[in-house]
């Protein structure tokens, strides 16, 4: 993990911008080379082979991959897709070295299940040759079995496919070295990526320091499940750097791509906020707990003290809700963009409305009828401690009627009452002999102050299909 410096504030970049507007224009660089046929050899390649080609040449869509040919070190090319690859980038650290108990942490924390949905790619992005062969030995011996399940490769990319690194802009006022480094990270991330971008439905960068929660792919599935029909570019699992940054795989070339027209820019972390906000998500989405710790105590950039850790990270599995897909609605005066998806999800994020009168709902209709054991809601934040439901009660309904996008259930079944802003109630299979369709939030009487929902959440006693 790279040592991180307090953040100034990030530049406009309208060249960037208007890069970005015109994607299908061609464009010329270095970095770009001819494409030559990827190996399949499912041995271990030699690191100093010289059959890699220096050619470049121009591309002009964003969507293709970049034509680069991979070493792969160990391993094969994974030939079933799988429902989530995990990308990991190391180099040589001066101190400490924290990939091999990361890639222990990212098997050991996933049920048997779990593993079979999971491929991990290792790029050793370092030009040391005799270090990666010492890593891949390393990673061989203790992995092995992952490695014959097809689950785990290790690749490098040859130096020749790097573009310059020396005598880069001193952006930020930064030594050379530093410039030099998170340029180089920016294209280490950006041929992982170029790498992964078939191999899965979804795609989770970390560092090579990390440790995972227990059972974090069961709990991204939760998250992916209660965002379908929504849309969105990275979710974040991690407030860190590069941990727990999710994707869908359709966006891997063009963030690929991204890093590499923009590498000695900035830092990687940086560039991403630009990514998704140009791919229309302004703000970001992210999810607590956390669900990956960063855990290194030495940065790869010059060995430097790196004690940085995320307060909201928790090891142990937690009561995650599963929050099935559902259709949202509200009557309420919805304020700006806090709107009703908000509040059914587990971002820091919220729906939040002007002062709501009696009679007025927030309505969840789910797309099959379900058992449900738990129902928690939180009203208000922190700084909003008065815009909370004062007087209003939760409702679970069967059978229901109209349009597609317009349903409701006929008959209702009140749970209970919110009581200062809150309403949370456990064994409701034992109370409720019917499957739910709906869930209703009513204002039972007129109030002055605003309304913040600001979450939602839902536990079904049945494993859900993801």
């Amino acid at each position: 993990m790279r040592c991180f410096r307090k953040r100034s504030a990030l530049p406009v970049l309208g060249v960037l911008i208007f890069c970005l507007l015109f994607m299908n224009l061609y464009i010329e660089d270095e970095y770009v080379v001819e494409e030559d046929k990827r190996l399949r050899d499912v041995s271990t390649h030699p690191l100093n082979s010289d059959s890699y080609g220096n050619t470049v040449r121009e591309f002009s869509n964003f969507s293709t991959s970049i034509n680069v040919t991979y070493q792969i070190l160990a391993g094969i090319p994974i030939a079933r897709k799988r429902f989530l690859t995990i990308g990991l980038s190391s180099v040589k650290r001066k101190k400490g070295n924290y990939l091999l108990e990361t890639i222990k942490s990212v098997f050991e924390q996933s049920s048997y299940e779990e593993l079979k949905e999971i491929a991990v790619v290792v790029h050793l992005a370092d030009f040391d040759l005799a270090w990666c062969e010492s890593i891949v030995q390393d990673i061989s011996r203790k992995f092995s079995h992952h490695i014959i399940a097809g689950r785990l490769a290790i690749i490098h990319t040859p130096v020749q496919y790097y573009p310059v690194l020396e005598g880069l802009k001193r952006n930020y006022n930064d030594p050379d070295a530093r410039v030099k480094f998170r340029s180089k990270q920016n294209v280490d991330y950006a041929f992982l990526l170029n790498f992964c971008a078939n191999l899965s439905d979804y795609y989770l960068m970390l560092e090579d320091d990390v440790r995972c929660a227990k059972n974090f792919l069961t709990t991204i599935k939760k998250v992916i499940n209660s965002r379908k029909g929504s849309n969105w570019v990275t979710l974040e699992f991690s407030k860190l750097g590069y941990i727990g940054k999710l994707y869908n795989t359709h966006d891997l070339p063009r963030l690929a791509h991204f890093l590499l027209m923009f590498y000695q820019e900035m830092p990687c972390d940086w560039l991403l906020i630009h990514f998704r906000g140009l791919l229309a998500q302004k703000e970001a989405i992210r999810f607590k707990p956390s669900l990956f710790q960063h855990m290194g105590y030495y940065s790869s950039y010059k060995g430097a003290e790196n004690k940085l850790k995320d307060d909201d990270f928790e090891e142990d599995s937690l009561d995650i809700p599963d929050n099935p897909s559902a259709i949202l609605s509200t009557n309420m005066n919805t304020f700006e963009n806090y709107e009703v998806n908000r509040a059914y999800s587990s971002a820091e994020e919220y729906f939040w409305a002007k002062p709501p009168s009696s009679g007025d709902f927030y309505h969840i209709v789910f797309e099959k009828p379900i058992k449900v054991s738990k129902i928690k809601v939180s009203t208000g934040t922190e700084d909003r401690q008065n815009d909370v439901l004062h007087h209003g009660t939760l409702e679970v309904g069967e059978r229901l009627v109209g349009t597609k996008k317009n349903k409701k259930c006929t008959t209702y079944l009140r749970l209970g009452d919110f009581i200062n802003g809150n309403f949370e109630m456990d064994n409701i299979d034992r109370k409720v002999l019917f499957n739910i369709d709906c869930i209703r939030i009513l204002v039972t009487k007129n109030q002055n102050e605003w309304l913040i929902i600001k979450s939602i959440s839902v536990w079904t006693t049945e494993t859900l299909n993801q």
